[in-house]
């Protein structure tokens, strides 16, 4: 059998963090065993779900590149099949109509609250054989199992069995007529082949009433893994309070997909001491029954880190159109400067994120604005800079124009001088960006462009001569 895996998310707001965690385990275990990975839109929840909120999620899967193998799923399409297996299961004495008001529902959770009972539905409509009728508080109700224990073996929680006294008959249908969760989640997985569900552990109360809902369809039941939640660095669960929680809030703050994907993988699953990992090596070594069964932390520290590497070790080129989308969030029409991947390859080892690299990009974009009044003084109002900065033009204005190239000119305007490389490199330094602070003085030189570089010190050196 193909082995078939799903994310199901719910289109009531951004892809969390937590649920793209889901979706790259459930993608690579299906890769990995040379299976299917769907995905299905559960936007039952209609006065929540939005449109904008399915096109967040399908925008999420796409910079992460988590593709399925087949076309979207949306639950809100499938109505009448809901109705259709509903309908299957009246009819075969396995589900019934129940017409309690919400005031009769309460009522029975606090007289069983007052026994010391757990609150639930005491089956007051389970063996009444009620016909179908127009009734404001019409559900459908399954008929769960009185007696046994519900028991499956978890691929990382374990052995996990659930005594069916516990559970009550659970709508399955709602007045609204719409299904609820439980019951639609068993009829798509069905219908999708689904043969593993990975889901968050926040779903695990919910698999036993699931199981008896597929006993009762006479389905497979797949094999279940419930993955542990993710907290903050405090050990909370996380939150917009204290950390990005959407996926694209990652994007906008400069990450990386393959870093995310990379931090994703390690929390909650490692394969010894192993920190960077391809998406090859993902797909090879990932195994969900290997996760860990405790919660993971999530450290922001480390993902910089990962994120610097790749950085760092990527080729430009490759990084240049998401680095491009930064620039131009930051205002910046790359048409009017250096090309985005050479950019990179002045910055890199300097910044964590690509935000960050598009605000110190500003320099090669467009003017100087503003005028570090220290290092002016510093650097351009003393007895050598003159020299240093009339020389370097000279000598600039006429040289291939290459990193390389430019780096002679400077060692050679130091030897003539007899300066050290300081007393050359600040002076050009502060022509060029207006601050003592910038990447090696050869690639911003370079980065400004030829024409650019000597107004600059044309306008540097007037600075310096009062």
């Amino acid at each position: 059998m193909t082995v078939r895996t799903r994310f199901a998310p719910s289109p009531t707001g951004f892809l969390h963090i937590g649920g793209a965690r889901t979706a790259l385990y459930c993608w690579l275990e299906a890769r990995r065993r040379g299976g299917e990975f769907l995905l299905r839109i559960e936007d039952t929840d209609r006065e929540r779900s939005t449109d904008e909120a399915v096109q967040a999620i399908l925008d999420a899967m796409a910079w992460l590149d988590l593709s399925a193998d087949e076309a979207p799923v949306y639950q809100t399409r499938r109505l009448a099949r809901y109705r259709e297996v509903a309908e299957r299961l009246l009819a075969e004495g396995k589900a019934y109509y129940a017409y309690e008001s919400k005031e009769e529902i309460e009522a029975m959770r606090e007289a069983a609250m007052a026994k010391g009972e757990k609150p639930r539905y005491n089956g007051f409509y389970r063996d009444r054989n009620e016909p179908c009728r127009d009734d404001p508080n019409r559900v459908i109700r399954f008929r769960n199992p009185l007696e046994g224990s519900v028991v499956f073996e978890d691929k990382v929680k374990g052995r996990v069995e659930w005594a069916n006294a516990e559970l009550d008959d659970l709508v399955i249908f709602r007045s609204d007529g719409w299904p609820t969760y439980n019951f639609a989640v068993v009829v798509d997985d069905i219908d999708m082949g689904i043969t593993e569900v990975i889901r968050g552990d926040d779903h695990v109360n919910n698999t036993p009433r699931q199981i008896n809902i597929y006993h009762a369809l006479g389905a497979p039941v797949p094999e279940f893994a419930h993955l542990p939640m993710i907290l903050d660095k405090d050990g909370k669960k996380l939150s917009k309070r204290t950390n990005s929680v959407s996926v694209m809030e990652y994007r906008e703050e400069g990450y990386l997909p393959h870093a995310i994907l990379n931090y994703l993988v390690r929390l909650g699953w490692s394969h010894g001491d192993q920190e960077i990992f391809s998406r090859e090596e993902m797909v090879k070594l990932f195994d969900v029954a290997d996760v860990n069964k405790a919660a993971s932390r999530f450290d922001t520290e480390k993902l910089n880190w990962l994120n610097q590497h790749y950085l760092k070790t990527e080729d430009p080129a490759a990084l240049a159109p998401e680095f491009a989308w930064h620039l131009a969030r930051a205002g910046i029409d790359v048409a009017h400067g250096p090309a985005p991947a050479e950019v990179i390859v002045a910055l890199r080892d300097r910044v964590h994120t690509l935000k960050e690299m598009a605000e110190r990009a500003k320099i090669w974009y467009g003017p100087i604005t503003e005028w570090d009044d220290k290092a002016v003084a510093r650097h351009l109002k003393n007895d050598s800079a003159v020299a240093v900065l009339e020389e370097a033009r000279g000598l600039l204005a006429a040289v291939e124009w290459k990193p390389e190239t430019i780096h002679g000119v400077i060692e050679q305007v130091a030897a003539k001088l007899e300066l050290g490389m300081g007393k050359i490199a600040q002076p050009l330094r502060v022509a060029m960006t207006g601050t003592q602070v910038s990447p090696s003085i050869d690639h911003t030189i370079y980065l400004a462009g030829r024409n650019e570089a000597l107004k600059r010190i044309d306008h540097a050196l007037a600075l310096a001569r009062g």
